[in-house]
């Protein structure tokens, strides 16, 4: 009778944790989907407004095995002033869980670092190289290596 008794709570703690998870199904940068585009802000992001010298360029799309990764940088003179990420895997809530937690600590040290001599972040290493991949060639685009 014991193990009976045992056996029918053991099985209802189970249920009761099972039905209880909830799993999150959004992130910071959008919804699942296969790739995910982000638009600039309208307005700008709260960077000084641009000058002569203040150039917007798109790195090109670099194709992983998780999906499309798409960079987009400001520069001011020879200053990175702002990095957008238009493109990352979004194919499984798993990728949104990764890219919400990677993308801005990739965009971070891509301003302090002021380059693309970043490095990648542990547990995202496809989005992390096609992101570096992107962001160079937009760099070299504005003659910053």
């Amino acid at each position: 009778m014991r193990r009976i008794a045992t056996w029918f709570m053991s099985t209802v703690t189970i249920l009761v944790l099972l039905f209880g998870y909830h799993t999150s199904t959004s992130s910071a940068f959008g919804t699942p989907g296969a790739a995910t585009a982000i638009s600039p802000p309208a307005g700008g992001s709260g960077q000084s407004k641009p000058t002569t010298s203040t150039r917007v360029v798109t790195g090109p799309t670099v194709r992983t095995q998780w999906g499309p990764v798409q960079v987009q940088v400001t520069v001011d003179g020879q200053r990175i002033t702002d990095v957008t990420p238009l493109q990352y895997p979004m194919g499984t809530s798993m990728d949104g869980q990764i890219n919400g937690y990677a993308l801005p600590i990739l965009m971070n040290e891509t301003m302090q670092a002021q380059s693309a001599n970043i490095d990648m972040v542990s547990g995202a290493t496809v989005t992390s190289a096609g992101y570096i991949q992107s962001l160079q060639a937009a760099l070299d685009q504005v003659g910053l290596s």
